[in-house]
C-alpha cells in the first residue's frame, strides 16, 4: 500500500469502477444467454408456424377438428394425431406416477443403505436407454405379450359398463394402451429421480419429531414429506409429461400408425411425433406442409401443458405462503 493517502483512495477508485465494469459484462452475459433461449425457442415456433402455413391458414378449422389424412387428395387434419398424443401421454402418467412415487419414497424412507445405490444407479441407466432400444423391446418383446393377454382384458375388463368399452377390439398387441405403458416406462426414472431428490431435502428433525410422537411411516409421508415437497413433485410429474408428449421412435414401433380416432385403447392410432417421423422422408408441397404444422401443433401442445404446470405451482406456493 503506498504511504500517501491520496494515491490509496485512487486506487480504490480504480479497482471499484473496475469491478463494476466486470459486473455490468457479466450480467449483460447472463442476460444475453437466457435471450438467447427465448430467441431459440421463438424461432423455433415461428418456422415451424411458416412452414404450416399453406395448411393452417388455408385449411383452417378444417386441420384442427377432422380426422381424416390423405395425402392423395390433399385432405389433412390434425385431430387423430392429437388424439393419440394426448390418450398416450396420459395413460404413461397415471401408469408410471404411482409407481414413480412409491420407488422415490422406499428409496428414502425404508430401504436399507445398502440397496438404495443399486435401485438408483438401476433408475439412472434406465433414464439412459435411448429411445429406439425402448421401440425395439416393445415391437419384438412387449406387443407379442400383450397380444397374448389382450383377449383376457377383453374377456374382464371389457364386460364392466362405460368402462368396457376401453378394451374392447382385435387381440394386436399394436394400439394406444401398449405405446403407454412403453412410454410409462421411458418417463418413470425421470419422475423417480426428481421425486427421490427432492424428499431427500426434507430436513430429518422433521420426520424424527414426527416418528417420535407416534407416527407411523404412511402418516410421516402424507403429513410431513409430501406438503413439504408438494411443488417439486408437481414439477416433476410435468416433466415427465413434457417427455411423453414429444417421444417419438419408442411410439413408433408400437402404435400402429392408424390415422383413427377410436374408444378403444386396444387399437392402432398415431402421435403427432409419429407422424411426422413416418411420413416427413417423402412428404412434398402440402403434405410437408401439413407435417410441419403437426410440429407447429405439438409445440402449443407443449406449451399450454407447461403454462399449466406453472400456474398450477404458482398457486400452491401463493397458498404456501398464505
Amino acid at each position: 500500500m503506498s504511504s500517501n493517502p491520496a494515491i490509496a483512495v485512487s486506487n480504490v477508485d480504480q479497482r471499484s469502477r473496475r469491478d463494476a465494469r466486470r459486473d455490468a459484462l457479466f450480467r449483460r452475459l447472463l442476460k444475453a444467454c437466457a435471450l438467447l433461449v427465448l430467441a431459440a425457442l421463438l424461432g423455433a415456433a415461428l418456422s415451424t408456424l411458416w412452414g404450416g402455413r399453406e395448411v393452417l391458414f388455408g385449411q383452417g378449422l378444417h386441420f384442427l377438428t377432422s380426422d381424416a389424412w390423405n395425402p392423395v387428395t390433399g385432405d389433412y387434419g390434425a385431430l387423430a394425431p392429437v388424439f393419440g398424443t394426448l390418450v398416450t401421454s396420459l395413460i404413461a402418467l397415471l401408469l408410471a406416477v404411482p409407481v414413480s412415487f412409491g420407488i422415490a419414497l422406499f428409496l428414502t424412507e425404508i430401504a436399507p443403505a445398502w440397496l438404495r445405490g443399486p435401485v438408483s444407479t438401476a433408475i439412472e441407466l434406465l433414464a439412459s436407454i435411448p429411445s429406439i432400444i425402448y421401440g425395439m423391446w416393445g415391437l419384438f418383446v412387449f406387443v407379442p405379450f400383450m397380444a397374448r393377454i389382450e383377449p383376457a382384458l377383453s374377456d374382464t375388463l371389457g364386460r364392466i359398463p362405460l368402462l368396457g368399452k376401453l378394451f374392447q377390439g382385435p387381440p394386436l398387441g399394436l394400439g394406444l394402451l401398449t405405446a403407454g405403458i412403453v412410454l410409462a416406462v421411458m418417463v418413470l426414472p425421470f419422475i423417480c429421480s426428481v421425486m427421490r431428490e427432492v424428499f431427500q431435502t426434507v430436513p430429518v428433525r422433521l420426520k424424527e419429531s414426527a416418528y417420535a410422537l407416534g407416527s407411523t411411516t404412511w402418516e410421516v409421508v402424507w403429513d410431513i414429506v409430501l406438503p413439504y415437497t408438494r411443488s417439486a413433485v408437481i414439477g416433476g410429474i410435468f416433466l415427465g409429461l413434457g417427455r411423453a408428449l414429444g417421444e417419438t421412435m419408442a411410439v413408433t414401433f408400437v402404435l400402429g400408425n392408424a390415422y383413427s380416432i377410436t374408444s378403444s385403447l386396444l387399437m392402432p392410432g398415431t402421435t403427432i411425433s409419429s407422424s411426422i417421423a413416418n411420413e416427413f422422408n417423402e412428404a412434398v408441397g402440402t403434405h410437408r406442409s401439413a407435417l410441419i404444422a403437426l410440429g407447429f401443433l405439438l409445440f402449443v401442445v407443449t406449451f399450454v401443458v407447461l403454462l399449466i404446470a406453472r400456474l398450477m405451482l404458482r398457486r400452491l406456493a401463493r397458498r404456501e405462503g398464505a
